[in-house]
């Protein structure tokens, strides 16, 4: 072994660690999400989801720490039936991105949200969603009656 080789190794090591380092920098996890942004990206799923009731897909108030497949009375597919999903930041991000790759057989024929800034923001805002917050009227309602 000669200095051409060691510093051959030395360079292709330095190389690998700065394109693992530059694949994790853009890792959806690393994308900080705006709420506000989110909430005008999910203007987009209304066409079949809504924060409070079912629609042509489940309500989404709550989803996140949610069991995929769980919200009562929704007629889901077999597959998200059988998921084993929970949803959160990750598993949100990553179904977000493509529907039917993430879950085969999946009901959801949407193609996905492709930019990781509006899934990042989405996301954000779905987690803002809480049965106890504003976000979510009728629950909010339900709770305040007498």
């Amino acid at each position: 072994m000669n200095i051409h080789d060691v510093s051959r190794g030395f360079f292709a090591c330095a190389f690998l660690l700065q394109c693992c380092g530059a694949i994790a920098a853009n890792q959806p996890s690393e994308i900080k999400g705006d709420a506000k942004s989110g909430e005008q990206v999910y203007a987009r799923c209304m066409a079949c989801h809504s924060l409070t009731e079912n629609r042509i897909g489940p309500k989404h108030c709550g989803v996140v720490g949610r069991r995929a497949g769980a919200v009562p009375g929704f007629d889901y597919s077999p597959a998200m039936r059988r998921a084993k999903i929970v949803w959160s930041e990750k598993t949100l991000n990553q179904f977000l991105a493509d529907p039917m790759k993430y879950l085969p057989g999946t009901a959801m024929v949407f193609a996905g949200v492709p930019d990781p800034k509006e899934r990042a923001d989405v996301i954000a805002w779905l987690k803002e969603a809480r049965p106890e917050s504003a976000a979510c009227p009728a629950n909010a309602k339900r709770r305040h009656r007498g």
